[in-house]
């Protein structure tokens, strides 16, 4: 059965959809079997993997919407033989409209990915950087959740409204959901913030999470891997690569084999 794992954070430029996209290919390049789903109308996860998001015959809207099957707006062998992707575009953004009489309209994901999720290893959901329903509907399929944050002093910005509402997809919709973990992005080893953020952050965690159903071993769920700020990580996206694919001697794509295989160890 796939494991089902949704990137989020509803604070922007935290580097959610860099690891998104990233996690995917590395996990591919292990030969696991993928599918990454792109849930943010912006559609940069469809177009980071070098997919044209408007010219998509079926995208997550048509899925959503009820407007086609799972399986036909799956495009298989993305870059790799063993991933597949979900892509999205702007047609997303006006889902939530539609959805507002819809029965169920929380559980259109889970119920849709309950039909495919044996074909693969793990399922990636990158979330849009809000707490909408589309993340409501992610939340509820998933089966953990992986949290990227920023080496910043705002980095825990955000964090406890996220925690809030996983602790309440949690109580009321899925209450098989558990923390995939935290993974801080964009570090930057020269300077000693980026440091003192990563202390700072682990140190805070217990406290962030205080009165919450959410399992309080959260600072253990820390993943040693940190991201870097890597130039060759940002030029990536530009060029429809990952950065395995990319440049897989740089030490983004260094950084994200290493995730992947913390990921797959925690199996």
């Amino acid at each position: 059965m796939g494991r089902i794992i949704a990137v989020a954070n509803q604070k922007g430029g935290v580097g959610k959809t860099t690891t998104a996209i990233n996690l995917a290919a590395s996990l591919a390049e292990y030969q696991k079997n993928v599918l990454i789903i792109d849930m943010d109308p912006q559609g940069n996860t469809t177009s980071g993997f070098g997919v044209d998001k408007n010219e998509l015959e079926h995208s997550l809207y048509d899925l959503i919407t009820d407007n086609c099957t799972i399986q036909e707006c799956i495009l298989e062998n993305v870059l790799f033989d063993t991933l597949s992707l979900i892509g999205s575009n702007v047609n997303l953004s006006g889902a939530e409209i539609e959805l507002i009489d819809v029965e169920r309209k929380e559980f259109i994901l889970k119920d849709a990915l309950d039909e495919i999720k044996d074909q693969y290893d793990f399922i990636v959901i990158d979330c849009p950087p809000s707490l909408s329903m589309l993340t409501v509907n992610a939340l509820s399929a998933a089966d953990t959740v992986l949290v990227p944050i920023q080496c910043e002093y705002y980095a825990l910005e955000g964090l406890t409204q996220l925690l809030h509402t996983i602790n309440l997809v949690k109580s009321r919709l899925n209450p098989d959901l558990e923390m995939e973990g935290v993974v801080f992005t964009m570090y930057d080893a020269r300077t000693n913030l980026s440091i003192e953020v990563v202390e700072s952050v682990k140190s805070s965690l217990n406290r962030t999470i205080y009165k919450t159903i959410i399992p309080r071993n959260l600072q253990e769920r820390v993943y040693k891997t940190i991201i870097p700020r890597n130039v060759r990580l940002a030029e990536a996206p530009s060029h429809g690569l990952p950065i395995n694919l990319y440049d897989a001697r740089s030490t983004g794509a260094e950084a994200y084999h290493q995730l992947a295989e913390e990921v797959i160890n925690r199996e």
